[in-house]
């Protein structure tokens, strides 16, 4: 069943989502060769329960971490741990909170120092395939369109997409309907109204499609072990606009703001490496 939310619940999910996104922003501070993906975790909750957030993802079905962490060929879901990061590793981050009975959710994958020029390229495609996706999430059109513009600007640029995992629907649950795939056909699905508010969540592979579930219960790699990227956007379908079309989806997390944060790591480790 898909809840459409009112505009005052569309408003508190954008400050769980805001705040998700200054949480990343925090993470991104420390994401260096050297640190652990156990300290990022608990950046990330010391920052949410500061502002008066509880970790979306901690104790959800069990999971028992704060943040997932998945580096270079991890897609989804990685346990943080002692592993320390190394120049060169791609690291996904996803992140929850619960705030006045709403959940917040996004996602974000940072470069560790310098990466290949195609680990790059993948980080790139990746992100240009979720703004695709959120292009399509207009009142009138279907989920098979945000499915298929993902599908489609990943595979033109050579890369593969995730089948096992999906984007959902957000609200006071953090996985509602719909489902929103990643892959799919134009015209098909759930018809998106106004008042749904959605979680599109590109995962792409730079090799084959095909996944491994780890013993671990949680992780999910790329089989051939190649890297993989994640982003993830919540946003909500508007009603038409003054001239009667429809409008482009109101994105509620802001990535502009971890964008920033990347920028001065980066800086701040080109002036260490003088």
């Amino acid at each position: 069943m898909i809840k459409l939310k009112t505009k005052e619940e569309v408003e508190l999910l954008r400050e769980n989502n805001l705040l998700v996104s200054k949480t990343l922003a925090e993470v991104a501070k420390y994401v260096k060769p050297g640190v652990t993906t156990d300290e990022l975790d608990r950046v990330a909750e010391e920052f949410i329960r500061d502002n008066g957030a509880i970790p979306g993802f901690l104790g959800y079905n069990g999971f028992p971490k704060t943040l997932c962490v998945s580096v270079n060929d991890g897609i989804v879901h990685g346990i943080p741990s002692s592993y320390a990061l190394r120049e060169g590793d791609i690291v996904s981050i996803d992140c929850g909170t619960i705030l006045k009975g709403f959940y917040g959710d996004s996602a974000y994958t940072f470069a560790v120092g310098e990466i290949d020029p195609e680990v790059q390229r993948l980080l790139d495609v990746t992100r240009e395939a979720l703004y695709k996706g959120v292009a399509q999430a207009k009142a009138g059109n279907r989920v098979g369109d945000i499915s298929a513009a993902v599908q489609k600007h990943a595979e033109t640029n050579g890369y593969s997409v995730v089948r096992e995992l999906t984007g959902h629907g957000l609200g006071r649950k953090m996985h509602e309907d719909p489902e929103v795939p990643n892959f799919g056909t134009a015209g098909r699905g759930p018809v998106l109204k106004e008042g749904m508010v959605l979680c599109i969540e590109p995962m792409i592979n730079a090799g084959k499609k095909a996944v491994v579930f780890e013993s671990d219960g949680w992780t999910v790699r790329t089989r051939d072990r190649m890297p993989s990227a994640h982003f993830e956007w919540a946003v909500a379908v508007r009603g038409p606009g003054a001239d009667g079309k429809p409008q482009t989806a109101d994105v509620l997390t802001d990535f502009t703001i971890i964008d920033e944060a990347v920028w001065q790591n980066k800086l701040q480790l080109k002036k260490t490496e003088r």
